[in-house]
């Protein structure tokens, strides 16, 4: 999967050491107009502040033609 951006640091406290993370099960996103299972939502964290940088659903694909 390719990102919009490479994140090297976090814009709000600077902090050089990043980290990636997932939610899963009752955090998954949905599709709002049709039956799906969704999609693990993944993060990019700083992991000194905890500020999430970036977020995106793991299958986007499934969300084709939902608008």
């Amino acid at each position: 999967m390719k990102h919009s951006m490479k994140v090297t640091e976090c814009p709000k406290c600077g902090g050089k050491e990043l980290g990636k993370g997932k939610q899963n099960g009752y955090g998954a996103m949905f599709p709002g107009n049709k039956m799906s299972f969704g999609s693990d939502v993944e993060y990019i964290i700083c992991t000194e502040c905890g500020f999430i940088i970036e977020s995106y659903v793991k299958k986007p694909e499934k969300f084709k033609g939902t608008l």
